[in-house]
């Protein structure tokens, strides 16, 4: 699965000012060759975001290489090209690309969010937790809630519910329609017995995901079976067997195996 925040690249220049000794000011078509570069470097970004959100990697690649030869300063451009490496499976490259785009812009929280999850993702979790967790201290990142699913779901692969349940509850305070922290407290509150609970969550994921998928149906129909609401349940299950019915998840509800 991308990282959430591929779609919300932040392609925004960082204007750092200079203390210290003064230097001589640039000259006006040294000024206005940083300038151009900077622009190059931005519209190929752009571009090669556009290619890989629609999984084109190859030319994702290729713009993002412009990119770079235009302004090799330019920290995004390295971000989104570890992206697209990530996808390619080029770990190596994609983690020198990820440390590039940090040592450009330490502060640079879509960066720490995409290389935490590229740790998870690469069975280096408490690593990749650390990463997550500090992108969210910048006051001035637009998806922290992301960043704090991405822990939680990173948390669960490594067994730590506690966790997990933690982060997930951080990313409903800041954004309560996240969708993957919505369902994943659904299923953790089941796993507890806890199913009103459950029911609430899974709830208010029904109403903030247009296309359920046969698992969360199935986690419905299982949460519904527990309470005792048979035309509730049901109602899962016909969603199941219309949308979905080759699904194992349907086989499962029509075999009573739920």
């Amino acid at each position: 699965m991308r990282p959430v925040s591929a779609i919300l690249l932040g392609l925004v220049l960082v204007l750092a000012g200079c203390g210290g000794t003064a230097k001589k000011p640039e000259s006006q078509p040294a000024q206005s060759a940083r300038t151009g570069a900077l622009e190059r470097a931005k519209i190929h970004t752009e571009l090669g975001v556009g290619y890989y959100e629609t999984g084109r990697l190859g030319i994702a690649l290729e713009e993002l290489n412009e990119a770079i030869a235009a302004d090799k300063t330019y920290a995004p451009a390295w971000n989104a090209r570890a992206l697209v490496h990530m996808d390619l499976r080029e770990d190596d490259q994609a983690e020198r690309d990820f440390k590039q785009a940090l040592k450009l812009d330490p502060a640079g929280s879509d960066a720490k969010n995409n290389y935490g999850l590229f740790l998870c993702q690469r069975n280096r979790g408490k690593e990749g937790i650390r990463y997550l967790l500090d992108a969210v201290k910048n006051p001035l990142y637009g998806t922290p809630d992301a960043a704090y699913k991405n822990a939680a779901l990173c948390s669960l692969n490594i067994g730590d519910k506690k966790g997990a349940e933690e982060f997930f509850l951080r990313a409903l305070q800041l954004n309560p329609n996240q969708p993957q922290a919505l369902y994943n407290m659904a299923e953790l509150e089941y796993g507890r017995d806890r199913y009103g609970a459950a029911k609430q969550y899974m709830d208010r994921y029904m109403k903030v995901v247009p296309a359920v998928g046969p698992e969360a149906l199935l986690l419905g129909a299982r949460i519904e079976r527990r309470l005792g609401d048979r035309t509730a349940m049901l109602s899962y299950g016909n969603q199941l067997r219309l949308r979905f019915p080759s699904a194992p998840e349907t086989k499962a509800f029509l075999d009573g195996r739920f």
